[in-house]
């Protein structure tokens, strides 16, 4: 197998006192040497550099314009997002995507900060992405990236902030193929076996055990389960039906409805309270019930200052009114390492599992369109990916026909 090659060195260039890296024979000199500047230029240089295909030994066609254009790329990012904190919010909060555009734009930036929005083309876009597969990140992820990068372009020419071209030249680089690039795959989500999950329950809180036996039985999302309130239920008929206040597709103006059967309503119920706005799973009552049942089991009497403790009225980190979805999986993530503290060995799986589990058992006894249904799918495309096939059946007729 032939050695990957050397990386070409960031060096001071003595006679011009600069800095200065040598690619492919070529000296490229990067401006005072450890600047903040001539950094940002050599770790550009090396991302092109990188970024060529193997077989292509020619000279990479990196040179730092000394245009005096203001609009620079950081000077774009800056102003985009000031948008993109009013835009990307609910509710007067921010929401995920926020975070996600930020790490995407932040190897943009790294990279190509100074350099005149104007000029930046594919062969940029290209450098930006080898950045990230260098980083280890998975293709899926990569490209969502790549998009939202040149979704900050959209919106600079839709500001009329760079020609339409600049956007035309970003929209010709085509995705990483699967298979076809150096990116890793992820692996995809699988359904997770009911032996696992039963040997999780008796290890988690009274309120995270209800809200996996939820998911359990209508195969709703993660953040469904975790902001089920008593007011969003419709409970005049034998079926209740919950419409989330808010899900994953609501900025699209869809409606998500969930059918609650027997089985489900009975855990429900449990958890139903006076003040139908509260969220039904709060991690607060969750750990107020643990701290119950300590003291109950506490064999050594309490001394005075115990005695005389009292919660603090404005803790640092106060326990919150209801779960999210991350706060929902680490809960599942502790039951299994209490588990495996206790001799019970459970491998690792997370609450989005739960909703393919469903799924599968749905298509299998009553078909696609039943699963799509169910999942709150709108193209039966989407369902193909949470619903496994069912090998049995093929297995049967290759039985009987093959």
């Amino acid at each position: 197998m032939p050695r990957p090659p050397v990386q070409p060195s960031y060096r001071l260039h003595k006679a011009r006192r600069c800095a200065v890296v040598t690619i492919d024979g070529r000296n490229h000199y990067l401006g005072p040497y450890d600047s903040p500047e001539s950094h940002e230029a050599y770790a550009r240089l090396i991302a092109e550099w990188r970024s060529r295909p193997a077989s292509n030994a020619q000279t990479a066609a990196a040179t730092i314009s000394a245009s005096p254009d203001p609009l620079t790329i950081s000077k774009l990012i800056l102003t985009y997002w000031e948008f993109a904190k009013t835009y990307y919010q609910r509710d007067g909060k921010p929401t995920k995507e926020l975070p996600c555009m930020r790490d995407a734009l932040r190897p943009l930036r790294r990279l190509y900060g100074s350099t005149p929005a104007c000029e930046f083309g594919p062969k940029a876009l290209k450098a930006v992405r080898q950045s990230m597969v260098d980083q280890g990140l998975c293709r899926t992820l990569i490209n969502r990236r790549v998009n939202r990068i040149r979704r900050l372009f959209k919106w600079a020419v839709a500001e009329e902030l760079v020609s339409p071209t600049v956007l035309h030249g970003l929209q010709s680089l085509e995705p990483l193929r699967f298979g076809r690039s150096a990116a890793p795959e992820r692996e995809p989500v699988k359904p997770v076996p009911d032996a696992w999950v039963d040997r999780t329950l008796p290890y988690v809180s009274r309120q995270v055990r209800a809200m996996i036996e939820l998911q359990r039985l209508t195969g709703m999302r993660p953040q469904d389960v975790c902001h089920l309130r008593a007011c969003d239920i419709d409970m005049s008929g034998d079926v209740w039906i919950y419409e989330p206040h808010d899900h994953k597709t609501s900025w699209r103006g869809h409606r998500r409805l969930i059918p609650l059967g027997p089985q489900a309503q009975t855990v429900v119920c449990e958890f139903l309270q006076l003040d139908t706005t509260r969220h039904l799973f709060s991690p607060s009552d969750a750990e107020a019930e643990r701290n119950s049942t300590r003291r109950a089991n506490r064999k050594s009497k309490m001394t005075p200052s115990q005695s005389r403790r009292t919660p603090k009225p404005n803790p640092k980190r106060a326990k919150r009114d209801r779960y999210d979805t991350d706060s929902y999986r680490r809960a599942i993530e502790y039951g299994i390492a209490k588990a495996k503290k206790n001799g019970v060995s459970i491998p690792h799986w997370f609450p989005l599992q739960l909703r393919h589990s469903k799924g599968t058992e749905v298509r299998r006894r009553f078909g696609l369109e039943a699963a799509q249904v169910v999942l709150g799918h709108k193209h039966a495309a989407v369902t193909e990916v949470y619903a496994e096939k069912n090998l049995e059946l093929a297995i049967e007729v290759a039985r009987q026909t093959g």
